[in-house]
């Protein structure tokens, strides 16, 4: 069974890489850095300008009613964020491009947070009703809805299905397996049953299932896992204004060359911090608005605000803490010095200097940690899907998202088996696919979004605590569902 499916890997790969080599290269580095200053500029620096807003909006208690808070959406959101990128992607990201891909996975964040805002403002604006009590939206029914193009939001869906029903599925499962086996020498097909269990128990019972799991996992785990990381980044607080310009400096092609002829090339470092980053946050991919559009919220923007605080706690902050981890400890310094064209799985490098850093104890809490971070990914992953696969199958959706959850099932079970680089080709070529038409789509929608943030500060100023959305302020009021926004 494992030869065929280390066979069938190898052949998806020879397909796959110059594929999607092709669309990060050439397409995404710069529609997604392009985009995200264009939506800087529109929305006057929001990120800068409204940081103090964004986290009260976050951590306001408001009810959700019968439907989701927008603390609950945030953690959803933030579930599917905080995964496998956090941990292994960005421990691949430096072993490939060098620490100058933490500077680009930085500048993702930077200019993320007013993508994010944009989209998951537009996911708000034309949600729908669902007989659940849970709202529906994201970027296939803002792309119908506001663009009138159906046939491109079916292909987003699509695209979205494949990335998260099943590629990011299958990542976060074989990220758990590689842990559980590295600190627990758990074998992988054990780690896939018990993985499978503990999924169904949960995605069965729907969206609003996996926002209550969510709001009570993420942020205990997301608070752990920056403490830990921050007693390392005091104990070798010497060592941190030379990382620092180690980074920095790597990310303009200065430095010591490693990992064999990748070596520091600007474009590799770019390349990877970008595509991690993009992959850990998220912003531009068009997979948040999903979760931003179940929010039962007064007004879009402040929604979006939220979502854009998400990019914050995400890359900013716990990639952040896992760069500090690996950098600061000796066994970076000894494989850049042994063995820099080793071929190497992410996680297993990140557990190592956590290891180096806390001995058995770090060993332990990075396998737990990631077990967490993952496991929430999975639940989250799921709920994207379902919404996407009832928006294209709108009159037999309970029938498609039973099938969907089989095959979710099933994809956690194979990602615990797979090779990492076949998981990790197949997520980078989805996830590819649907940024580039999500990108597109909100480039074009997005002075609705910015119209829509004009009237929640015009509010504000006036002394509204909580700004009210009025359709009407909007070109085509006609556009939006009825009644969302009664």
């Amino acid at each position: 069974m494992e030869q065929l499916v280390s066979t069938l890997a190898n052949a998806a790969h020879a397909v796959m890489d110059p594929v999607s080599g092709f669309i990060w290269s050439y397409i995404l580095v710069y529609l997604l850095i392009g985009a995200g200053l264009v939506f800087t500029v529109m929305t006057k620096f929001m990120q800068f300008r409204l940081l103090g807003q964004m986290v009260r909006v976050t951590f306001a208690r408001q009810s959700g009613g019968e439907g989701v808070s927008a603390f609950q959406a945030f953690a959803t959101s933030l579930a599917a964020r905080v995964g496998t990128g956090n941990l292994a992607g960005v421990a691949l990201a430096l072993w490939v491009g060098g620490p100058g891909a933490i500077f680009w996975m930085w500048i993702t964040a930077l200019v993320g947070l007013a993508t994010a805002f944009i989209e998951s403002t537009l996911a708000q604006i034309y949600k729908t009703n669902h007989r659940d009590g849970v709202f529906r939206g994201g970027p296939a029914f803002y792309i119908e809805r506001a663009l009138g193009q159906r046939w491109l939001g079916m292909l987003f869906a699509v695209f979205l299905i494949l990335a998260f029903g099943l590629a990011f599925c299958g990542a976060q499962s074989n990220t758990i397996a590689q842990a559980m086996n590295g600190a627990f020498a758990i074998p992988n097909w054990v780690t896939g049953v018990v993985l499978v269990g503990l999924t169904a128990l949960i995605i069965y019972g729907g969206i609003k299932s996996v926002a209550r799991a969510a709001e009570k996992i993420v942020p205990i785990m997301a608070v752990a896992y920056f403490l830990v990381a921050l007693y390392i980044l005091i104990i070798n607080i010497s060592d941190v204004p030379a990382m620092l310009a180690l980074i920095v400096k790597s990310a303009f092609g200065y430095g010591p060359a490693i990992g064999g002829a990748a070596g520091y090339s600007i474009m590799l470092a770019m390349e990877n911090g970008i595509k991690r980053g993009l992959f850990s946050n998220e912003s531009g991919m068009g997979s948040a608005p999903n979760a931003a559009a179940t929010a039962n919220v007064k007004h879009p923007a402040a929604q979006g605000l939220v979502q854009s605080f998400g990019v914050v706690c995400d890359t900013l902050i716990i990639c952040s803490c896992t760069a500090v981890v690996i950098l600061l400890s000796g066994v970076y310094d000894t494989l850049m010095s042994t063995s820099p064209g080793a071929a190497i799985q992410g996680i297993q490098l990140t557990q190592d200097a956590m290891g180096d850093h806390l001995g058995r104890f770090g060993e332990i809490f990075i396998a737990l940690a990631i077990l967490f971070f993952a496991f929430t990914s999975i639940l989250a992953d799921y709920a994207y899907s379902a919404i996407n696969i009832e928006y294209l199958f709108p009159r037999h959706a309970e029938r498609a998202v039973s099938i969907m959850r089989a095959l979710i099932l099933a994809m956690v079970m194979i990602g615990a088996v797979a090779q990492l680089t076949f998981v990790w080709d197949f997520a980078d070529l989805a996830m590819g696919l649907m940024a580039t038409t999500n990108l597109i789509a909100i480039l074009l929608l997005s002075p609705i979004a910015v119209r829509t943030l004009r009237d929640y500060e015009r509010q504000r100023k006036e002394g509204v605590k909580e700004p009210v959305f009025n359709p009407k302020i909007l070109k085509h009021p006609e556009r939006v569902e009825k009644g969302v926004w009664d």
